[in-house]
């Protein structure tokens, strides 16, 4: 009887063994897979929490839409979302180019991933502000004699970006003055002693003024309440057309100057053809979007973890002349068969 108890026993010790084992193989997979799942969820969290996030400083709102739209449009298309895959911090200086230094290290010590900025002097404010943190420039006339950058080729440092070589088109603006206005010998020079892109064009414009024979009137302007004076002075030197060097002046006070360079009747040239659309004589310059499209790609380069420093500075490949005949009837100019077919837009 003991016997037949001690087969049975051991007949069903190998039974309770096969189910211990299976519970605990259960065991070890419902652990295997919980733990999985944690990972998983941290990851996502993770990922989630390391959102880009993008640091715009630019001098004026207005100044800045179209700019921004272009420059998402295009970021768009290489698959960033605002909001979901990308975030925007966006500071402006409200026309206050001295408020750019502040603004600049708000954004930094947000630990923005990339900088963006859209003109000479928020680059500078922005290259003060961070050695580390990488720079897109975008509308800059001569990064390398602003000390933003090395050479064109080679960066170095932090930052990269898109040069408008506006200080080069100076001597263009003039030329076509001088095409329009055959006889013209004196012209009133429209720049801001504030903005060193505005400063660097005034400098530039002498030589090619001394080739075509024209002698320029300093208009200083760095205030828009300077602006009508400016103006009068310039008809006291009795300047005969008007060159305007660009600079971060805002739309709105571009508009003002074509509505003043109108009411004294002085044929001027632009660098942006907005200005043209809103009554300007005429602008020569780069496609306005061209940089912003590029610059989207710059930063996509970058959160993908190249270096600013590897990153090739661009020149524009595309430049467009418009015209306004409503204006140029108003003013009782005629614009020569020459320049107009060399326009790429005509407002009739």
């Amino acid at each position: 009887m003991r016997r037949k108890q001690l087969n049975t026993a051991q007949g069903s010790l190998p039974a309770n063994l096969k189910s211990k084992i299976e519970n605990r193989k259960w065991g070890w997979g419902f652990a295997i897979v919980l733990t999985l799942t944690l990972c998983e969820s941290a990851a996502e969290a993770q990922h989630q929490a390391k959102i880009p996030k993008i640091g715009w400083l630019a001098v004026r709102p207005a100044s800045a839409a179209f700019s921004i739209e272009s420059f998402q449009r295009e970021f768009s298309k290489l698959g960033y979302v605002d909001g979901k895959k990308i975030v925007f911090e966006y500071r402006y200086a409200e026309g206050n180019l001295d408020r750019l230094p502040a603004l600049a290290e708000e954004l930094v010590r947000l630990r923005v991933d990339v900088l963006i900025a859209p003109n000479t002097p928020a680059a500078l404010a922005a290259k003060n502000a961070t050695k580390l943190i990488p720079i897109v420039s975008i509308d800059v006339t001569d990064p390398i004699a602003a000390g933003l950058i090395d050479s064109l080729a080679r960066p170095g440092g932090n930052i990269t970006g898109f040069t408008t070589i506006s200080a080069v088109l100076v001597g263009k603006r003039l030329e076509l003055l001088k095409e329009t206005v055959p006889k013209l010998s004196r012209v009133a020079v429209l720049w801001n002693p504030q903005d060193p892109s505005s400063a660097q064009n005034w400098k530039e414009s002498q030589m090619p003024a001394r080739e075509l024979g024209l002698q320029l009137h300093s208009m200083e302007v760095s205030s828009d309440d300077k602006l009508e004076g400016a103006f009068k002075e310039a008809i006291k030197a009795r300047s005969e057309a008007l060159a305007s060097m660009g600079g971060q002046r805002g739309s709105s006070t571009e508009n003002d100057t074509a509505k003043l360079a109108n009411k004294y009747r002085l044929p001027a040239i632009y660098s942006r053809q907005p200005v043209v659309e809103n009554g300007g004589l005429m602008s020569y310059g780069p496609d306005q979007a061209e940089p912003f499209s590029r610059a989207a790609v710059f930063v996509d380069k970058i959160l993908k973890g190249t270096k600013p420093a590897d990153i090739p500075v661009e020149q524009p490949t595309k430049f467009e002349l418009a015209i306004n005949l409503k204006t140029a009837k108003a003013l009782g100019l005629t614009i020569p068969a020459v320049v107009l077919m060399r326009a790429e837009k005509v407002i009739k």
